[in-house]
């Protein structure tokens, strides 16, 4: 646990990193994050290979447009809404929550270019770390991290993991050809026309469709096949995420075409 802040570029929802060790926070608490709005604003969320089988259920499942493409789970269909968080950032129902929101305000970093190794470290902004007279759990146990430290470690351990076969997923998909340019449109029953999504890229069905035998056995015997079907199946709940946001006043306004982006482009 080192005590210098990383200098790459901050991801999704991180606001500051610092380093989790003993000279700044030898005598702090973890507490509960009360407020977090700025979660709440995010739309489209990174997730892993190995959440697929979970997320097909509740979310639709696309991947990022651009260089070094990742799966998204899409809590929102617009820009800054997401419907299955309040103004607070907190879960409005008993859902699956992605682990990239759960590894929230942690995770693991290289400190230094020059080193492959990786160390925890918490965006400071969040509120997540309080004053030793706070109610929480320590951060420390004298000189070494506390348990509660040690399992927050071993989860972003675990999803360092996941990222990596997420990684050879996508590179995998990527070198197949599959990926296309994607769009919905939805066409509500009191808009005289369609709202249209694009910004995203999903499985060109027409193209499995047509791969030989030997390439698609080799995808099932990879995982990859379970893989591609658990994200095809998931863009059913594209609608149903539309829904939620005109049930909840955030969806598009009846009788205005839109055009808007799913995921930022």
């Amino acid at each position: 646990m080192a005590s210098q802040a990383p200098s790459n570029p901050l991801p999704l929802l991180y606001n500051d990193l610092q380093p989790v060790n003993l000279q700044q926070h030898g005598d702090k608490k973890l507490v509960q994050i009360e407020n977090a709005p700025h979660i709440a604003q995010a739309h489209a969320i990174p997730v892993t290979v190995d959440e697929f089988a979970l997320l097909q259920r509740t979310y639709p499942i696309v991947f990022s447009v651009g260089d070094n493409s990742v799966p998204l789970a899409l809590m929102g269909l617009n820009e800054g809404v997401n419907t299955f968080l309040d103004d607070k950032g907190m879960l409005t129902e008993p859902v699956y929550l992605p682990a990239y929101l759960r590894r929230y305000p942690f995770l693991l970093a290289q400190l230094t270019p020059d080193s492959d190794e990786l160390s925890l470290c918490v965006d400071p902004t969040s509120g997540v770390i309080g004053e030793a007279s706070a109610e929480g759990d320590a951060i420390f146990d004298g000189d070494q991290p506390s348990e509660k430290v040690k399992a927050i470690l071993d989860f972003c351990e675990q999803f360092e993991a996941a990222g990596q076969r997420t990684a050879a997923f996508m590179a995998e998909l990527e070198k197949s050809g599959l990926l296309m340019d994607g769009e919905v449109a939805i066409q509500p029953d009191n808009s005289d026309q369609p709202f249209i999504y694009r910004g995203f890229r999903m499985i060109d069905e027409e193209k499995l469709r047509d791969m030989r035998g030997d390439e698609l056995r080799k995808m099932n015997q990879s995982g990859m096949l379970p893989l591609i079907f658990a994200h095809l199946f998931s863009l059913a709940q594209i609608r149903d995420i539309f829904g939620r946001q005109v049930a909840q006043g955030k969806g598009p306004v009846a009788g205005e075409q839109a055009a808007d982006a799913m995921v930022d482009a």
